[in-house]
């Protein structure tokens, strides 16, 4: 079957895209609402685009009511990010945090999630995640009609439990993903996870 994006409504692209373009990670990003509290919301438009500046890249729509959504305006206000990257036992949680609450609201309050002081950072960490990114404002581009903001950030440090990581003598850093047992989003309702990681050396 062939498509022509130009017969489909934006909504059907975005069904189509995130039925095929899979699997894809999730930034469970927690960025600060002023006041002691929290926000906390999955995205899986996000990747990694930079090593020198690290820069992560995720893309962030409106609010069903067209507002800016909490993330997206607690950066702007804040320009401050803890990007995690969920395990399969987080699937429920993760799910529950994609709800729309009213600004102020934390999702970390309503589902029950506990976080920890990231050190050196000005903002916690969640502590049940095996991996998070401390990261500060770098730009963001209006992107579309909508518009979707591409909101690019810079990593600062990075925690990594020491139960999913290895180094060596030489001192190289080897991260365990089946230890991580890192969460991925598909289409619709589906999410995945790996199972059987295998490695395939690149031609020197």
């Amino acid at each position: 079957m062939n498509f022509d994006f130009s017969d489909f409504s934006a909504n059907q692209r975005y069904h189509l895209m995130t039925q095929t373009i899979i699997p894809r990670p999730i930034a469970w990003a927690l960025t600060d609402s002023g006041n002691g509290s929290f926000n906390l919301a999955p995205f899986s438009y996000f990747t990694a685009v930079s090593s020198a500046p690290p820069i992560l890249m995720l893309s962030v729509g409106k609010k069903p009511n067209g507002d800016d959504k909490d993330t997206l305006a607690n950066i702007i206000k804040n320009e401050k990010v803890v990007i995690h990257i969920a395990s399969e036992q987080h699937a429920s949680l993760v799910t529950q945090t994609a709800q729309t609450l009213a600004h102020g609201e934390s999702e970390l309050t309503d589902a029950g999630i506990e976080t920890t002081e990231f050190a050196n950072f000005s903002l916690p960490r969640i502590a049940q995640c095996d991996i998070a990114y401390g990261c500060e404002l770098y730009e963001i581009k209006p992107l579309g009609d909508v518009p979707q903001s591409l909101i690019f950030v810079e990593v600062k440090q990075v925690y990594i439990n020491d139960k999913v990581v290895d180094i060596d003598e030489k001192q190289r850093i080897k991260v365990h993903a089946d230890r991580i047992q890192p969460l991925a989003r598909l289409g619709g309702a589906e999410y995945a996870t790996i199972n059987n990681p295998f490695e395939i050396s690149r031609p020197k």
